[in-house]
């Protein structure tokens, strides 16, 4: 296996392990092409296990959170596992736990069911923290906002891909889009199994697992005690927690207010993997050029509450293109603020706590889409379809000056 040197300086000689990035980088493809192939589909799978339609929506929310509940608890002890025993292992468990999830949803049969599946895939959701774990492993400080940025554009490609492929899949039946995204994971699995070098070596890793590794009440103590970190991870929840309400709610909100169909939804939710190619390969190396990370996040929110706005004018004129453009400059923020913060967040720590800092920012994350769902089904069903987006509006109004105010703590 290849050995990669601590990160915890800025070592501008490393070289960069190039099977290693690129077995990275296709993780990630396949990871969006996994998650948003579905996407398009969930609300078709959830329609035939409800008697009252107006309750579909908050159904249709709570798989979206139930599994937030679990990477919530789940993602501290994948990320202290990593940085105790690498991110080879981790990383290969989570991938196998998705397919597993895929599968089960897909198989379906009762809601209790597609519950079930929702609970696997969270419980080892942990894939997309370990990731970064890994690239922060192997990538040098200094550029470590590039790469991420590089993650985030082939994650793009893949949620590009994903949600058109789904809607097209749906065609054949509305499970088929599952069972291609667990098969398609499940070749990740086998790839990574016979190629995936790891990237943490044995000399740095944790000597110890303690309880409160584990906890991750303990572990969101731990982060925002953190002086450097604690404005950034408050504005980001204030930002995820509307974002992950939006995800919820994105295909019903279509279906509800445009009457669409999963190959129409899937060629929309396209549009946040095309605004990330766009955003990574064209405005990013810009903007690295003239603005610091945390200038660069705060362009990013206030995009996401200009595309929040459109979004809400489409509900309530019932006009969709406000909501494509609406998504095209929400996409564009969201692409932006999260190589930036992840790039901030990566810099905070050294390389054996990596593993430690991503699992707890995921398990932040994971509260916050928790959260996010719940409210945003109960008002889109009971205050209209529009309020969603209100909430996104108020709350990245009041994250952007609480991350300002921090822009002078050089992380």
């Amino acid at each position: 296996m290849s050995k990669f040197k601590s990160h915890n300086s800025n070592n501008t000689k490393q070289t960069i392990n190039k099977h290693a990035l690129i077995f990275g980088l296709i993780s990630v493809f396949l990871s969006g092409i996994g998650f948003t192939i579905i996407s398009p589909v969930i609300p078709f799978l959830v329609q035939p296990y409800i008697n009252n339609p107006g309750n579909q929506a908050i159904i249709v929310t709570l798989l979206t959170s139930v599994y937030a509940i679990c990477m919530f608890f789940s993602a501290p002890g994948l990320g202290a596992l990593s940085d105790k025993y690498g991110r080879r292992p981790v990383l290969l468990v989570c991938l196998l736990g998705s397919s597993i999830g895929y599968l089960i949803f897909g198989i379906g049969g009762a809601l209790w069911v597609l519950f079930a599946g929702r609970i696997i895939d969270g419980i080892t959701g942990g894939t997309i923290s370990t990731i970064f774990a890994y690239f922060a492993d192997i990538i040098p400080e200094n550029e470590r906002t590039k790469y991420f940025g590089w993650v985030s554009a082939v994650v793009g490609v893949g949620t590009i891909i994903g949600p058109t492929l789904g809607g097209l899949l749906a065609k054949f039946g509305y499970s088929v889009p599952l069972y291609f995204g667990a098969i398609i994971t499940l070749l990740n699995v086998v790839y990574g199994f016979f190629f995936m070098p790891e990237s943490l070596d044995k000399n740095i890793r944790l000597k110890e697992i303690t309880f409160v590794r584990l906890n991750p009440f303990t572990q969101l103590a731990n982060l925002l005690s953190i002086k450097s970190l604690k404005r950034l991870l408050i504005s980001a929840f204030l930002l995820w927690i509307p974002n992950g309400s939006l995800q919820a709610v994105f295909s019903q909100f279509t279906i509800d207010t445009f009457s669409w169909k999963p190959a129409i939804i899937g060629l929309m939710f396209s549009i946040m993997g095309f605004q990330d190619i766009i955003s990574q390969s064209l405005i990013m190396p810009k903007l690295l050029v003239k603005l610091s990370d945390k200038y660069i996040a705060i362009l990013g929110m206030i995009s996401e509450v200009i595309g929040y706005s459109l979004i809400a004018a489409s509900a309530l004129f019932y006009f969709y293109p406000l909501f494509i453009a609406g998504m095209f400059i929400f996409g564009f923020g969201d692409s932006i603020f999260g190589p930036s913060f992840n790039g901030m967040l990566s810099k905070s720590v050294d390389s054996s706590e990596q593993g430690r800092i991503q699992g707890g920012s995921q398990s932040i994350q994971a509260l916050a889409r928790m959260i996010g769902p719940i409210i945003g089904g109960q008002i889109y069903v009971s205050l209209g379809h529009a309020t969603p987006a209100f909430m996104g509006i108020v709350l990245i109004t009041v994250a952007i000056p609480v991350l300002y105010k921090n822009i002078h703590i050089n992380i």
